[in-house]
């Protein structure tokens, strides 16, 4: 997809599109083995599953593809896929059975390695060490919602595919809306550390300052749980993170509300989910290409549909386009 400037309000428009996408109608049947509805704005219902058996989208090998794969990797037999312990539904998160990872992250994942000719095998770790894995080698490829950064290109090779929307996420009748930086100056925030939500929320604040307003009081917390209690006992008032893990909490709880969005890479650039590798592993063409064929084959579709973010698809994967700049203005 092109990379060309968008709007905040196109950001928007995408974003509320989602939010009505994941409007939760039902949740946790054990009769099926644990299922979630969630509806669309036409009124269809999409069923996901949330146990361990997914049934997953499957794609067939394709060898002219296959054969791009390093040589080390090819011999392995597996593709040694690592994606985050801290994130949440429907990007990547634990089954019923609490041991089986689920999510796009992890179906698309699979979908690369089926393309590939490759053995998932797939590694949860924290965010932090995501990129030590990558960069000792132990780990080929990140599946977990990494955005293309600059920064993030000095090291790493970036195939993309899928859109990158934050939002702000607040307790539900808070009357809060975020837009910009001067909406949440003074505001105590929550966000992860070390992800580009932290940059943006950190060079917000700072702009805020140098315009005489109050800073933002930027709050941690070791995993999602501890955030959202914090956010229902007032103890903060927003929580930035991904697009598709804050609708998906407003939607299944009715106790949130996404009250603001931004593009991953800033007002001026749409930001970009990617596949990351070590930089010249040799490993990011076929991670491209295997990323294309399932888009022209439909299952990319498919596995989008199959988690409600239709909305976040792109219509080609590229190699290390423009991302978060250096400097987020």
């Amino acid at each position: 997809m092109s990379t060309t400037s968008l709007t905040r309000r196109t950001s928007l428009s995408a974003a509320l599109g989602l939010v009505l996408t994941l409007a939760l109608t039902a949740c946790g049947n054990p009769s099926d083995g644990g299922t979630t509805e969630v509806a669309g704005a036409t009124g269809t219902t999409t069923k996901i599953n949330l146990g361990p058996d997914q049934n997953r989208v499957t794609t067939a090998k394709v060898d002219s593809i296959a054969a791009k794969v390093p040589e080390k990797i090819r011999e392995r037999g597996t593709l040694e896929i690592v994606d985050s312990s801290g994130s949440a539904a429907p990007l990547t998160f634990y089954a019923t059975d609490n041991k089986t990872v689920i999510g796009v992250e992890t179906d698309l994942a699979y979908l690369v390695a089926d393309v590939l000719g490759l053995k998932p095998k797939i590694n949860t770790v924290s965010w932090e060490n995501i990129f030590v894995g990558l960069d000792s080698a132990k780990y080929d490829v990140g599946f977990s919602n990494i955005t293309v950064t600059e920064e993030r290109k000095d090291k790493y090779d970036f195939a993309t595919y899928r859109k990158d929307d934050l939002a702000f996420e607040a307790k539900k009748g808070s009357g809060l809306k975020v837009a910009g930086p001067a909406d949440v100056a003074g505001k105590k925030v929550a966000v992860s550390s070390g992800t580009n939500q932290e940059k943006l929320l950190v060079e917000w604040s700072k702009e805020n300052e140098k315009a005489g307003r109050q800073k933002v009081d930027i709050a941690y917390y070791q995993n999602a749980s501890d955030t959202y209690l914090a956010l229902q006992s007032g103890r903060i008032d927003l929580f930035l993170g991904p697009n598709p893990t804050a609708a998906y909490h407003a939607a299944s709880t009715g106790r949130t509300e996404v009250v603001g969005t931004y593009s991953g890479a800033g007002a001026s650039l749409q930001g970009l989910i990617a596949a990351t590798t070590k930089k010249d592993s040799g490993l990011v063409e076929p991670l491209a290409d295997a990323l294309n064929q399932v888009i022209e084959n439909g299952t990319y579709a498919e596995v989008l549909k199959r988690w409600g973010l239709s909305a976040e698809a792109v219509t080609r994967s590229e190699i290390n386009p423009p991302g978060l700049p250096r400097t987020n203005k």
